[in-house]
């Protein structure tokens, strides 16, 4: 397995996969409620079972070349991951997300492993555009897509329902040849 130093302070990017379904769902135990503001994670992963089950379905994914899923340790415990949701490649496409335990947060470590992932994506896989959706709630979320140079291209009015609450997504979004200027600049 590969692992990715995200910086100097020992931080790592790693496959996320069904045979890690325990350490997985340790982690989501640990931040269930932090990472359960914005997003439906901690509600899908609740017991060993349909943690593996949510492991398995981007293993499928990636075998498929259709979704990525990795895990962000830090000092050898499993903190966050990011994602990608979607993976289009015929159409250039895809869409990246995350997600946090509240130990990890303000670190820059979401930001880290997204510019892996996303530069990845468009050098390797010749992905054209990336896409962020974002609750319009979820400041450290949108902080991230505009640290990441994406643009918001408009918001979605009341398309999330979340534990009965309906709520507007910001749909941010970086171009390949943005991205490539914004490395080189």
């Amino acid at each position: 397995m590969f692992a990715i130093s995200l910086g100097d302070d020992g931080a790592e990017l790693r496959p996320l996969e069904p045979w890690q379904a325990e350490e997985f769902l340790t982690h989501m135990d640990r931040g269930r409620e932090f990472v359960g503001q914005h997003i439906g994670l901690p509600d899908i992963v609740t017991d060993l079972d349909s943690a593996r089950a949510y492991l398995t379905s981007y293993a499928e994914k990636a075998a498929n070349d259709t979704g990525r899923l990795y895990g962000i340790w830090s000092e050898g415990t499993l903190v966050g991951g990011v994602l990608f949701r979607t993976f289009d490649v015929a159409n250039g496409t895809a869409e990246a997300g995350c997600w946090l335990e509240p130990s990890a947060a303000g670190k820059g470590l979401i930001t880290r492993a997204c510019r892996v992932i996303i530069d990845w994506a468009i050098e390797e896989r010749g992905i054209h555009r990336v896409e962020w959706h974002a609750s319009t709630k979820n400041e450290p979320s949108i902080a991230v897509a505009r640290r990441l140079g994406m643009t918001q291209e408009g918001v979605v009015r009341e398309n999330y329902l979340y534990r009965g609450h309906r709520s507007d997504t910001a749909i941010w979004a970086v171009l390949a040849p943005e991205w490539r200027a914004a490395k080189t600049s």
